[in-house]
Formats: structure tokens, sequence, C-alpha cells
């Protein structure tokens, strides 16, 4: 039976570790979504240097391409970092949002 003290359960200990697990669910996801937005604004600055390379190897010489050549490599790195990252955000989400949806079916 519920205390008065505790009208919504909050003292079992089942529930405590169903809402301790979404919270820290939570914040893995909080945390990856700015580590996310810090890949992204790295991509941007990368992409900005490929157009620059790709744009001099068009018109310079063996050194110009090279140098094209990895800033690409660089901008295809950062890019499969941040769909990484996604990734991971996207499977944290689904395994939040289930368990959310088993805690709502508690009675």
């Amino acid at each position: 039976m519920k205390g008065l003290g505790d009208p919504w359960g909050y003292s079992e200990p089942a529930v405590k570790r169903a809402h301790r697990r979404i919270f820290r669910l939570n914040d893995r996801i909080a945390a990856l979504e700015a580590e996310a937005g810090l890949v992204a604004a790295e991509l941007e600055y990368h992409r900005s240097i490929n157009d620059d390379a790709q744009r001099d190897a068009a018109l310079g010489d063996y050194i110009d391409r090279q140098e094209a050549g990895a800033a690409a490599a660089d901008v295809r790195s950062f890019e499969k970092v941040l769909a990484g990252i996604n990734a991971k955000i996207e499977k944290l989400t689904r395994k939040r949002d289930r368990r959310l949806a088993l805690e709502d079916r508690r009675p």
C-alpha cells in the first residue's frame, strides 16, 4: 500500500530503478546530441575547406590535387563520425521510448 507521503508510488524500488534508467538514457542522449552538434559544426568547416581545395585542384598542380584528396577524406571521416553518433542517438531514443511505454503500462 502506498503511504500518504508518497501518492505516486515512487518509493517502490522497481519504479525508482526504472526512472533512474530513463533519466540516464536522457542524459546520454543529451550528451550525444551536444557532441553531434560539435561534429556537425566541424564537418561544415571541413566542407568549406574541401570546396576551396577542389576548386584549387581543378586549376592547380599535383600538390593541389593531393590536398584536395586529403580534404575530401576529412569530410568523409567527419560524415562517418556524425552518422555513427546519430545512429547511437536513434538507438538510445528507441530504447528510452520502449522503457517509457513499459512504464505507462504499469498499474
